[in-house]
């Protein structure tokens, strides 16, 4: 990518011991950048109440700031994705990095609801630069173990959203919300100090793209099939973000259904721990099958059998399922077209937006017309149909490597 070294020979020569600690740093980077962005996710829906104190904002306000934040991201990112391979990576990345923490001051400083709304935005662009390069260079870096390594990228962002809402309580405790993202602010600091020392990363880089490789990447039938099932699982995942606490306060106290979202998140740590560790092992589509299969049956008992405490057990088991799924689908796009990481990393996260925007709604309306236990019906029934959609991806397309006209570098 842009000024890092091109072609198969970067990526296959032996590593001298300087460019195993800098590859070593640049993982340090990119998991660390990854894992302030759980915590501000999670930071910006825990002080959401406290905004509305804060500002005299009304409810219909409050809901603007999910997508202030999500669509400049995908703009950017989408054309990151397409130009990236002209571009320097380091300086893109940097971009992103400075950008997203300079953001999450001025969600702070914010003395106006516009005024933050108008900061969510602007973070929002600004991370979908480095959102749109951090990933791609993971997959350059490690071009034999893109499954490993994705499921720690996201087993990094998994543990920051856990502690998003600690950080939220303490901000508050102590002083006021606006702490909240100083603190975060400050801790992108030595990731920028990190990017500014190291030398740029001597690993292969994404091909420039035309229209000729567009189409392409488009005709890959791997691409094609991760695009669908991550529409279908992050569409699940949207729907339980937004209304497992909802239901959950149908069945437990307060106190209790407040933290089961939390429970559920704490599942993906460990989760994406396991199938990063046996991705290439058992190979992307047979493990993707496997962890759709165990999340139906995983949903079926949260919602339709488990009573009272049980329900947080399913909770854990559900995110320790479903959480695996992501990383896995991407590192099997990206293995199609590994010299084109950056537009399926692009790809995965249009069409992962679009699911989590459009399950929750459609659950919403479910639940006016005939309550939330009915509307998680529809959940089961996403979880059925992604394991259709992977089991049939592995009976008429199978696994990249074995693919002849697979490019992997």
């Amino acid at each position: 990518m842009g000024e890092t070294a091109t072609g198969t020979a970067a990526e296959t020569a032996p590593d001298t011991d300087d460019q195993r600690d800098n590859r070593r740093w640049w993982t340090v980077v990119i998991f660390g950048y990854a894992t302030l962005e759980g915590v501000a996710l999670q930071v910006r829906g825990a002080v959401i109440p406290n905004l509305a104190l804060t500002f005299g904002a009304p409810e219909w306000q409050l809901g603007l700031i999910a997508p202030a934040g999500t669509v400049g991201f995908l703009v950017v990112v989408t054309v990151v994705g397409a130009v990236v391979g002209r571009l320097d990576t380091r300086r893109v990345l940097l971009f992103g990095v400075v950008g997203t923490g300079v953001g999450a001051l001025a969600m702070g400083l914010a003395p106006t609801f516009p005024l933050f709304l108008a900061a969510v935005v602007g973070r929002g662009v600004l991370r979908g630069a480095g959102r749109g390069t951090d990933r791609p260079l993971l997959s350059h870096l490690y071009p034999t173990q893109r499954g490993r390594f994705f499921s720690y990228y996201d087993m990094m962002w998994a543990a920051g959203a856990t502690a998003g809402p600690l950080l939220a309580a303490a901000a508050i405790a102590v002083a006021d919300w606006r702490w909240a993202y100083f603190a975060l602010a400050a801790a992108f600091v030595p990731l920028v100090v990190l990017i500014t020392r190291l030398d740029t990363p001597t690993v292969g880089g994404d091909d420039p793209l035309d229209l000729a490789e567009l189409r392409r990447i488009g005709r890959r039938p791997e691409v094609g099939a991760m695009a669908v099932a991550l529409f279908l699982s992050v569409g699940v995942e949207g729907g339980l973000f937004t209304w497992l606490t909802t239901y959950a306060g149908t069945q437990l106290p307060d106190t209790l259904a407040t933290v089961s979202l939390s429970v559920m998140l704490a599942g993906y740590v460990p989760g994406r721990l396991l199938s990063g560790s046996v991705a290439e092992r058992v190979g992307y589509v047979r493990l993707s099958v496997a962890l759709a299969a165990l999340t139906v049956p995983a949903i079926w008992y949260t919602f339709f059998v488990a009573d009272g405490v049980a329900l947080l057990a399913g909770a854990f088991a559900i995110g320790l399922t479903l959480s695996g799924l992501y990383p896995t689908l991407l590192a099997y796009g990206t293995e199609a077209v590994p010299e084109h990481s950056a537009p399926v990393n692009a790809t995965a996260s249009v069409t992962a937006s679009a699911g989590i925007a459009v399950v929750p709604a459609a659950m919403g309306f479910a639940i006016s017309g005939a309550g939330v236990a009915r509307a998680m019906t529809l959940l089961v029934g996403l979880a059925a149909l992604l394991l259709a959609v992977l089991v049939t991806t592995a009976l008429l397309v199978g696994t990249v490597r074995d693919r002849p006209d697979s490019n992997s570098h």
